[in-house]
């Protein structure tokens, strides 16, 4: 919360960097009184989404929770045509926040008909991460429930609210001066790890890198089938790893193949919900750690689950020292343009998405506009499973820094990792210099006009491009 309130300092209240919408098409008989109380009732339940963030005479943040009765949650209304709602959508969810004054959370209803509307809602990142959308979405349908019903939700209360985690995780961890200490403890593991970490990781881009990032972005879609699913899971049995470990695998892989080199750091998130009190609340838990992958040697696929296996197990065993503290400690050298000890992001999601059931209505989920981008690339995959529980797919979205590279480079990146992916995943036991990462038709390119991955230049030494 401290570095999302520095952030938001430093960004300025406009900047929409790390909203997280949500925006929903209902169909049906909807009762906009029930929904805009079910919505106070949620802010009244989660203390987290009554947070502000003022500051004391010091110029330092803390956590002040406003009384239910201040932190209103209003439902403005607004009649429009069809044409104008994806406007309107992202107009909404690409404003910013000012944390110090408002509550982190807002909504608005779209009215397109007589049974017909779409409601958007905007949670910021500093009052809730991903798997806060499931408690979220539970309670908003059982308070609305309620609502229509002209009673109060009866839910029961919650067991510890956000300010006790925070207080509990300091207490946890205890000084860092102590060495007994947890967070010493772990702070000597990731300076361990991460000594000789890479400035940044060097990919063929579209343009040059420029001294303060924009942080516009765009994002293109990833698309894994069932038939690759069920190798790599199977691949990941054989291994002793997560689908994870062999999706990091890969995807390190690919980097390295295009002119990253052989240490390659990826920055993943981690639930940190390590209680199961936790599960149900809405709020920011979420962490976030420095994979390093050690490409070196030129090693089999299997060779390099097997390492990324042995560092994600390490990491995973010292999560609870907080991201923009390890910066602090490590102090890296600072730059406006890249996002420090790491440039590239990888999200993987198994847990159970989110599911609004509202009475009397049809729901459906759509994409929310995005114009930002945090990292110079963030590959963001959900496992999909059939109705027997077998693997039924990925899908997900590789976003890019507009910064940084166009469009088509970024569909030709997601295409070579789903190309390699499967080479991999089929051939574990060859090394990796050797799997197939071009198409044929680009290969003839590369070959008659010199082109790199999104340019007409090459971009990155022939070893990288070429297959051996």
């Amino acid at each position: 919360q401290r570095r999302l309130w520095f952030l938001n300092r430093l960004e300025g209240t406009e900047a929409a960097t790390y909203n997280m919408p949500v925006v929903l098409r209902l169909t049906g008989s909807l009762d906009g009184v029930a929904l805009e109380a079910a919505l106070q009732d949620i802010v009244g339940r989660h203390e987290s989404l009554r947070t502000v963030f003022p500051e004391n005479s010091a110029g330092e943040p803390y956590q002040h929770i406003l009384h239910r009765d201040d932190a209103r949650l209003l439902l403005p209304t607004r009649q429009m045509s069809e044409c104008e709602v994806e406007d309107a959508v992202a107009d909404f969810t690409n404003r910013g926040f000012d944390l110090s004054v408002e509550v982190p959370m807002r909504a608005c209803l779209l009215t397109l008909g007589e049974a017909s509307y779409v409601l958007v809602v905007v949670l910021h990142h500093i009052a809730g991460d991903g798997w806060s959308m499931v408690p979220l979405a539970r309670d908003v349908a059982a308070a609305y429930e309620a609502r229509v019903a002209g009673r109060n939700p009866g839910w029961e209360p919650l067991e510890v609210q956000y300010a006790d985690y925070a207080l509990w995780q300091r207490e946890l961890l205890g000084e860092e001066s102590d060495p007994d200490s947890v967070l010493s403890s772990q702070l000597a593991y990731w300076t361990r790890e991460l000594t000789g970490l890479p400035e940044q990781l060097e990919l063929p881009t579209d343009r040059p890198r420029p001294a303060v990032a924009s942080y516009r972005g765009d994002s293109v879609p990833v698309e894994i089938d069932a038939e690759l699913h069920a190798r790599i899971v199977a691949l990941a049995g054989e291994s002793g790893a997560s689908v994870f470990m062999v999706v990091q695998a890969a995807f390190a892989a690919l980097l390295s193949r295009l002119g990253a080199g052989t240490d390659v750091p990826i920055g993943s998130p981690i639930a940190g919900r390590s209680d199961e009190a936790l599960d149900d609340l809405v709020g920011f838990f979420v962490n976030t750690l420095v994979l390093r992958t050690d490409l070196s040697g030129d090693p089999t696929f299997r060779e390099l689950i097997e390492r990324v296996r042995e560092t994600d197990l390490a990491a995973y065993a010292n999560q609870d020292v907080s991201f923009e503290h390890l910066v602090e400690v490590l102090n890296p050298a600072r730059s406006m343009s890249r996002h420090p000890l790491f440039q590239v992001m990888l999200v993987l999601q198994n847990n159970t998405p989110a599911a609004l059931r509202l009475p009397g209505l049809t729901l459906t989920g759509e994409s929310a506009p995005s114009t930002v981008a945090k990292f110079d690339l963030s590959l963001a995959l959900r496992e999909q499973y059939d109705s027997d529980g077998g693997p039924a797919g990925l899908i997900g979205l590789l976003e890019f820094a507009s910064d940084l590279f166009d469009a088509s480079t970024a569909r030709k990146l997601a295409e070579r990792f789903a190309r390699l992916l499967a080479a991999l995943a089929t051939h574990p036991g060859r090394a990796i210099a050797d799997a197939e990462l071009l198409a044929v038709g680009e290969r003839r390119d590369l070959l008659s006009g010199w082109q790199g991955v999104g340019s007409d230049v090459v971009v990155a030494p022939l070893p990288v491009l070429f297959e051996r």
